[in-house]
């Protein structure tokens, strides 16, 4: 993967920012190490267990991935429309304004950025226990106090080298793509021996609910959740116009392809009434095949979903940057280390938001929740790229996509933020959505009239010593 730096100091101006290093192995890299993470392992037996049926389940996964692809390539315009990093954020902020743009930053860093962490090293530590307690389930506590470790073992290397950040998604993108391969292969022989019983009557039991499917689709999604992550980084970027759409284009078919190998290799191995109740499928599927050597799977888990977690701390941590540089954060997190380049304000606040969501959480609550929000905020983007085609045509655009592409994304988006609170309405839900608008009660003071700047600068000043930091500039 490119090293991604923050630029040295130029000159005498003393210049801090992102250099373009991300060439199209390391976006590719980027895209689908950040997918690949915890939810190929973990989510096969909730989509199964809400869908019903193996048929039903593998046609759930191969929708997944075609709306992160329609996603992706709606993304891929928006990123050469608007060249700046920050993705959803940045594209609010152009399209549909401040306020919007600052809900989204405010539901971003308090909920679903620390929502994938947390649910990304619960996973974690449910591989890495999982070998401990065979037969059983693993302490609840255990499990969290692992989470938290690995959470904390991350912000250290994201904060103190990129090098180290990139060397691990690099040797964890391997892992995981060779442990998939290995999966998928696992399941090819075992069909080409016949072991074909668990396909027989496979639409039996499909459970057509509204709320059902959609949240099936939240769990699958979030196996793919990362396919816009180049579009956080797109400043730093080698020929983002021919790069970002390339990249999408590759990674996310990759993916796909693999998930559903994968998927068909765990249905041949297990039945369904196994899948759903595995505590981590692919350990399950480890022990069955490779008998004595089934522990590899568990530790290419963990070290898939490791590779995940740091990505998505890399990309968690521009989004905190970009919006501090826009006036929507505290200016201390937009400013990078002065030797080492690394937005550490911005990767230590994420981390503390992290271990408290971690505190309370559980795995299938999470994703429930982060991906209401998620879609909620998907679904002002591509209304926004709707606007931008419409009323905008004279904008240069290096890609573009057809005008059906982003209202088909955006119908599945609206579906998918509706299908469970019609069918199924939980309080939980009105929760989230009153949080998400109570940005804007904070966005009037403390923004747009700015109370209580005396203060923040005398903290700022402090802890910008204290944290040897200094304000980055925009890489256009």
């Amino acid at each position: 993967a490119g090293d991604q730096t923050f630029g040295t100091m130029e000159g005498d101006k003393q210049k801090l920012n992102l250099r373009r290093e991300v060439g199209i192995i390391g976006a590719v890299s980027f895209i689908a190490g950040t997918m690949i993470g915890s939810g190929i392992f973990m989510s096969p037996q909730y989509v199964l267990s809400t869908v019903g049926s193996p048929g039903a389940s593998v046609v759930i996964w191969a929708c997944c991935g075609l709306i992160a692809m329609l996603g992706g390539l709606c993304y891929a315009e928006l990123g050469t429309v608007i060249p700046e990093s920050g993705a959803e954020y940045i594209y609010m902020l152009r399209t549909a304004g401040k306020v919007v743009a600052f809900m989204f930053v405010f539901s971003f860093i308090l909920v679903m950025r620390p929502a994938s962490v947390t649910g990304i090293a619960l996973s974690i530590a449910e591989y890495v226990v999982a070998p401990f307690y065979e037969g059983c389930t693993p302490p609840p506590l255990v499990v969290k106090c692992v989470a938290a470790g690995s959470i904390i073992v991350l912000a250290i290397i994201n904060c103190v080298s990129v090098r180290w950040a990139t060397a691990i998604q690099v040797v964890s993108t391997v892992a995981k793509v060779l442990a998939l391969a290995l999966i998928a292969l696992g399941g090819v022989v075992m069909l080409f021996q016949g072991n074909t019983q668990n396909f027989d009557n496979s639409f039996e039991g499909t459970n057509l609910g509204v709320s059902s499917i959609g949240i099936a689709f939240y769990q699958g999604l979030w196996s793919y959740d990362g396919w816009n992550t180049l579009n956080f980084l797109t400043e730093e970027l080698k020929h983002p116009e021919v790069n970002l759409p390339r990249a999408i284009l590759i990674a996310i078919s990759l993916v796909t392809g693999l998930y559903l190998l994968v998927n068909v290799s765990y249905l041949t191995v297990m039945t369904p009434r196994e899948l759903m109740t595995s505590s981590a499928v692919a350990v399950t599927w480890g022990n069955k095949v490779l008998g004595s050597w089934g522990w590899i799977m568990s530790v290419a888990a963990a070290l898939s979903a490791f590779g995940s977690l740091n990505g998505t701390f890399f990309s968690g941590g521009r989004v905190c940057f970009v919006a501090a540089r826009e006036g929507h954060m505290p200016d201390l997190l937009a400013m990078a280390h002065v030797h080492r380049l690394t937005p550490s304000p911005a990767l230590i606040f994420t981390t503390v938001v992290s271990l408290l969501v971690l505190i309370p959480g559980d795995f299938q609550s999470i994703v429930n929740f982060f991906s209401f929000t998620a879609w909620f905020f998907y679904a002002i983007t591509l209304a926004g790229l709707l606007y931008l085609k419409i009323k905008k045509p004279e904008l240069p655009r290096p890609y573009r996509v057809p005008i059906i592409l982003p209202i088909l994304v955006l119908i599945a988006a609206i579906f998918l933020v509706l299908a469970p609170i019609v069918d199924d309405p939980q309080i939980e839900y009105l929760y989230v959505t009153l949080f998400m608008f109570s940005g804007v009660l904070i966005y009037i003071p403390f923004i747009h009239y700015k109370l209580l700047p005396g203060l923040l600068t005398k903290l700022t000043v402090v802890l910008q010593l204290f944290l040897e930091v200094a304000p980055a500039d925009k890489n256009l």
